[in-house]
């Protein structure tokens, strides 16, 4: 009798590891989906600021032949974009588990976005400049590049509000733990200083 109890509490024992071991690895499972997730939303971030930066160039270039004095807006538009391009890969590839370097990011992408303002108070100066195929060309990507950006930050948030809504749930939080920084929390895109305040951007 007492050698059946003996191998019912054994049993039992192997059922409760292995029920154990299925959960962790559920949860395993479903945490490396999800940041799988935000990992390619943080793609298609990176290939739409990416977009923007390739298009300054063209776009400075055709403001340059109309407001050649404007030496002190060109030179910040330069600075901010070569900030920008500062970025390593690796900063940018650990962006999404490290909050610095997405603070980093940010931070070198509002300054771009501040520079690129200035520069479109500089092209209302020159009503010619305006008219112009070419400006008016750019002026659309740069419009449409915008809004693809503002469209992909907010998947991601999306995505990494989903990760740490699962990585920060009990018991699941327990078991992300024990991975260190593979799982940990997401940072967001917040709006920028004085976003409450509706932009005037006029070409």
């Amino acid at each position: 009798m007492g050698k059946w109890i003996a191998l019912g509490v054994v049993g039992f024992l192997i059922l409760c590891v292995v029920v154990f071991g299925l959960f962790v690895a559920g949860t395993y499972n479903s945490l490396v989906s999800l940041d799988q997730a935000v990992q390619a939303q943080w793609g298609q971030v990176e290939n739409v600021y990416q977009r923007r930066l390739d298009l300054i160039p063209n776009l400075v270039q055709t403001v340059k032949g109309a407001a050649a004095f404007e030496k002190e807006t060109f030179t910040a538009v330069a600075e901010a974009r070569s900030k920008v391009g500062q970025i390593s890969a690796d900063t940018l590839k650990n962006a999404t588990r490290d909050p610095q370097a997405f603070a980093r990011f940010q931070q070198a992408q509002a300054g771009l976005s501040s520079a690129l303002s200035r520069l479109m108070v500089v092209v209302e100066r020159y009503p010619d400049l305006k008219a112009t195929q070419a400006f008016r060309d750019l002026q659309a990507q740069l419009e449409g590049t915008e809004n693809r950006i503002a469209v992909e930050r907010m998947r991601y948030n999306d995505s990494a509000r989903a990760f740490n809504s699962r990585r920060l749930s009990f018991p699941t939080n327990l078991i992300a733990g024990f991975f260190g920084s593979r799982f940990n929390e997401k940072a967001y895109f917040k709006a920028e200083s004085g976003a409450e305040k509706a932009p005037k951007v006029q070409f």
